[in-house]
């Protein structure tokens, strides 16, 4: 199977092939997980593209984080290019209810060396960043899970990060439906609080990419 250099974009086809070609492309292992995570049809939708996960792992590594988090594994494309971008000695906590999911990525963390990195809760994600200790301080959080509850993880998540590390949350364009005033599902009116609520937070500063289904960057003060 070829690899996807980028999932369905909201910039013009040609543009999105143009950049996705020119960041790092994935390797035999990330090649793989697309196939595997292929297998599984319409949920398949939910990884990442290969764009962005270089992108995760630039960031990462621009943060020089040590200690980082993630709501929402899936397959484990994600936490493979967060974890590549950690500084030596480095640990990744993944948090995910699916047990079905996560066993892919387990075999892929273990392809890619892995293994000693990443450590892997399962249990609602909110659960697990209650039990976090206050004075933890992580360097880099990424947030791709269940939309509605963006705004109680991002809390959870904020109060743990030190100054000047970064949060990253995914589909925040949510296929360009946050600009639809006919969209009123609760997913998207959720989406739109969320994204209102960050670019009103007087504690980070932040900035929406139009990468993949929107990627908004923030940093804490």
């Amino acid at each position: 199977m070829p690899a996807t250099r980028h999932r369905d974009s909201l910039l013009p086809p040609a543009i999105a092939s143009y950049i996705a070609e020119r960041t790092a492309p994935p390797d035999e292992v990330l090649i793989a997980l697309q196939a595997r995570t292929a297998e599984l049809g319409r949920a398949a939708g939910m990884q990442i593209g290969a764009d962005q996960g270089a992108l995760l792992t630039l960031l990462t590594r621009l943060v020089g984080a040590r200690r980082a988090v993630e709501v929402g594994t899936f397959t484990g494309y994600s936490s493979i290019c967060i974890a590549r971008g950690l500084a030596p000695g480095g640990r990744l906590l993944c948090c995910d209810v699916s047990e079905e999911y996560t066993a892919i990525a387990r075999t892929a963390w273990a392809q890619a060396g892995l293994t000693d990195v990443i450590e892997l809760r399962i249990a609602p994600a909110i659960e697990t960043l209650r039990a976090l200790p206050d004075e933890m301080t992580i360097d880099l959080a990424f947030i791709d899970a269940d939309k509605e509850r963006y705004a109680d993880y991002y809390e959870e998540l904020l109060r743990r990060v030190r100054p000047g590390g970064v949060l990253l949350v995914d589909n925040t364009l949510w296929s360009g439906r946050v600009v639809d005033p006919a969209a009123d599902d609760p997913t998207t009116v959720a989406i739109r609080a969320f994204n209102d609520m960050v670019a009103a937070d007087e504690r980070v500063e932040s900035y929406l990419l139009p990468v993949g289904d929107g990627l908004t960057l923030i940093r804490k003060h």
